[in-house]
């Protein structure tokens, strides 16, 4: 190309540019709801409100997002108990706060059961919300579980689960997984839930991956068991909207920063326009020394 040439088409490029400046409107406050209760184990409600987009993320922000006096119940289609407001440490000189059963009313209370529908109803400045879930049964079961070396890995100790289970004839199963390791808490699987669309009435076996942390997940080639780890591997039956509830929210985890992501909305169980869900979780548990 000519130099005359390639200086006009520079000028005639440049000049076509524009600077577009986006005003963006500041978002109404919401109400999130996490919500859950489990076999054999007391409900647990957090509330909390929604931050601005932009904002940064500080202890002091966490701290003052949480929603404090709400009227929290929970039925069991016999008792209905009201919720105690709880705190406990944070961070240092900072506190988070749930709902919990009020030890002073006792007689209303109740502990997860299986095969057991739940209703839930928040009252925070004069709105109310309202969910409603189940404990399945057992029905989805793991059959056995055990470690091999990771394929194609350097580390001789990197050890990857293998689970056995057995999905019980006829479509609508869902499963959520979590593992603990050790001293560890217990954490979801990377994608933690999957239905039985494909597995449906038959034995499988499927490599778990080690549950992560999702507020700091490790690279992908680091995620594994090591030889001689206690693993502990929490097997829930859910409900549907448990499914979707957290299919969504991962697939939407997984695709911050990533500009081609396909669009995705997160699909909650609460009423009124509040965010989060209400789950319900039939968990059952297996423990091994991987080898």
């Amino acid at each position: 190309m000519k130099p005359l040439l390639l200086l006009f088409c520079i000028i005639l490029f440049s000049a076509c540019e524009k600077d577009i400046n986006f005003k963006l409107e500041a978002a109404s406050q919401k109400l999130v709801v996490d919500a859950s209760i489990e076999n054999g184990l007391p409900p647990r409600v957090v509330l909390t409100k929604t931050t601005p987009f932009f904002a940064s993320i500080t202890p002091a922000i966490l701290d003052s997002s949480f929603v404090h006096n709400a009227i929290v119940e929970m039925s069991n289609g016999l008792l209905t108990h009201r919720l105690k407001e709880y705190a406990y440490p944070l961070a240092p000189g900072f506190w988070g706060y749930y709902y919990g059963i009020d030890s002073a009313q006792l007689a209303t209370a109740f502990v997860g059961a299986l095969h057991t529908q739940y209703s839930l109803k928040v009252l925070v400045n004069g709105k109310e919300y309202t969910a409603s879930i189940g404990i399945p049964g057992l029905d989805a079961h793991i059959d056995s579980i055990w470690t091999k070396p990771a394929p194609h890995n350097e580390d001789s100790n990197a050890r990857v689960l293998m689970v056995k289970a057995t999905d019980p004839p006829g479509l609508g199963n869902f499963v959520r997984y979590y593992t603990k390791v050790n001293s560890e808490p217990m954490y979801p699987g990377y994608n933690s839930v999957f239905s039985d669309e494909v597995i449906d009435g038959s034995s499988f076996t499927l490599e778990f991956s080690r549950g992560v942390d999702k507020n700091d997940p490790p690279s992908n080639d680091s995620n594994f068991f090591a030889k001689g780890d206690t693993i502990t591997l929490k097997f829930c039956n859910i409900q549907k909207p448990v499914y979707t509830f957290w299919s969504t929210w991962e697939f939407a985890w997984q695709s911050i920063g990533n500009p081609f992501a396909q669009p995705n909305t997160v699909q909650g169980n609460i009423s009124n326009g509040a965010l989060g869900a209400f789950c319900g979780y039939a968990a059952a548990f297996k423990t091994i020394i991987s080898n």
